[in-house]
């Protein structure tokens, strides 16, 4: 059986899972089992409950239950809208995203002479204001460490 690391993992291509999972423990007070986090992938790769549920071979209704109970009430206290209800499980995504946990990455070119930089832009807003574009960004940048660095060039000069 898969292990349930490894279930929606696709998730993590998208979204900043770790930031996420600790900010939403925090909400929660503390950490995440491995279901909401199983759960919570599920519902960031665009799956409905009843197809997570189906996808994990569990009664439809438990999950929905499951969801409402924990993860539904943890993304609305973090996201501070704790006084909304939530009618389609699409408004977790929408809010959560909103708020700035969905990414796009993107890839330096490696050459010998460059170091691979992961670029993490976490969040992207663009305004037309007088003629002029504003662009204000929230992102991350990832660099390896000097050691890694290193073999990334050795390998380079290996290639030569």
């Amino acid at each position: 059986m898969t292990s349930t690391n490894e279930q929606f993992i696709q998730a993590a291509n998208q979204w900043d899972l770790e930031t996420l999972y600790i900010d939403l423990a925090s909400a929660k007070g503390k950490r995440l089992t491995p279901v909401e986090k199983l759960h919570l992938r599920g519902l960031l790769c665009g799956y409905s409950p009843v197809e997570i549920a189906e996808k994990l071979n569990k009664s439809a209704r438990g999950v929905g239950v499951d969801l409402c109970k924990t993860l539904y009430v943890y993304v609305k206290n973090l996201v501070d809208k704790s006084d909304e209800s939530i009618e389609n499980w699409r408004d977790v995504t929408e809010w959560l995203e909103e708020a700035g946990y969905k990414t796009q990455v993107s890839f330096e070119a490696d050459n010998s002479d460059s170091v691979s930089l992961k670029v993490v832009v976490k969040k992207a807003n663009i305004i037309l204001e007088n003629n002029h574009l504003i662009i204000d960004l929230n992102m991350r940048i990832v660099a390896p460490s000097p050691s890694e660095a290193a073999i990334i060039e050795d390998k380079s000069t290996d290639n030569s």
